[in-house]
């Protein structure tokens, strides 16, 4: 696999990938949790959860998947049941993950758009609610994807690796559901946080106009609005989140459908030489990708966030200074 030079690219890929990844969502965990970063409990609830499910994304997919699959193709992580159990378990984390991305977009479409809404939805009660309904049903949706799985290889009595059962390309029920799991994630995640933002920043303009009119015929003149100042960090904070979300899951939106459309067959282990398996390879890498953008956008838009990052950097190296000095 390291011979070929995409098998190459991947083998550094992820590593890195996971470097950088693993130490950033957490740091995104600990200093959210910590409440000081003047983002509302709601907010933070949603931004924790993100960070929570793209860490375990990353230690799933990206660690224990693709890194040990490269580099230690044959240890227990490797054996069927457990193949089956992790790659579940992945898809699971995709969909919460971008559910998540689906339901703080709604969140906020709902404070910015509606102040009757607002009262009732934009609640910590509410956030921990949904938060819980979409990791419970993502992993519920795709515990079926356990049992599509069979051994590639049976050594010494012992199943390896997974490739998926010819059944699933053959049953019109397996087919069914392959085609859910499409339109459940990406299609609809992808669609709904398209239209969630075209109509909040329809409403944004409406609004901004309609106030701008008020507060000229008031006072006169054109004075800086501290209610719109207000919701600019919100709302820069959304764009990016979802913005960076839309365009690493476009590519990887085309090529899940291409796929289905194609009827081409996958099986896990494909040669490098096949296409389709590098065009969905690639798409896997920019869906990864994501996991690990969302803290330096964190850091590249909220003020406070950045003080909090550099309060923990300063911490361990005030703390070692010291101790050199007593």
């Amino acid at each position: 696999m390291h011979g070929s030079p995409k098998g190459l690219v991947f083998a550094i890929y992820y590593p890195i990938l996971a470097a950088i990844g693993v130490p950033a969502n957490l740091a995104v965990i600990v200093i959210l949790s910590r409440g000081r970063c003047g983002l509302s409990r709601c907010i933070t609830y949603y931004l924790v959860s993100m960070a929570v499910m793209d860490l375990l994304l990353i230690i799933n997919a990206v660690i224990l998947n693709r890194i040990a699959g490269i580099y230690f193709p044959f240890t227990s992580l490797s054996i069927t049941p457990v193949c089956s159990l992790r790659l579940a378990l992945i898809y699971a984390m995709i969909d919460g993950s971008a559910w998540l991305m689906v339901a703080f977009t709604f969140d906020r479409f709902v404070a910015i758009c509606s102040q009757k809404l607002k009262t009732k939805h934009c609640t910590k009660k509410t956030a921990a609610r949904v938060i819980g309904t979409v990791c419970t049903l993502s992993f519920l949706k795709n515990i079926c994807l356990y049992f599509i799985y069979e051994p590639l290889y049976i050594i010494n009595n012992v199943p390896w690796f997974c490739g998926i059962k010819l059944i699933y390309y053959m049953s019109p029920a397996w087919a069914a559901f392959d085609w859910s799991l499409v339109i459940l994630t990406p299609c609809l995640p992808f669609i709904l946080i398209l239209l969630l933002n075209a109509l909040t920043v329809r409403h944004i303009l409406v609004a901004s106009r309609a106030r701008r009119r008020l507060r000229a015929q008031s006072n006169g003149e054109n004075r800086s609005d501290p209610e719109m100042e207000k919701r600019r960090k919100s709302i820069i904070l959304l764009f990016a989140i979802s913005g960076s979300f839309i365009l690493l899951y476009l590519f990887y939106f085309i090529t899940i459908f291409y796929v289905q459309i194609a009827n081409a067959t996958y099986y896990s282990g494909s040669n490098f030489s096949e296409s389709t398996f590098l065009l969905e390879e690639n798409g896997y890498m920019l869906q990864f990708l994501s996991s690990c953008i969302n803290p330096f956008i964190y850091a590249g838009t909220q003020s406070k966030f950045r003080q909090e990052l550099k309060n923990g950097v300063k911490y361990p190296l005030n703390l070692i200074v010291n101790l050199v000095k007593s």
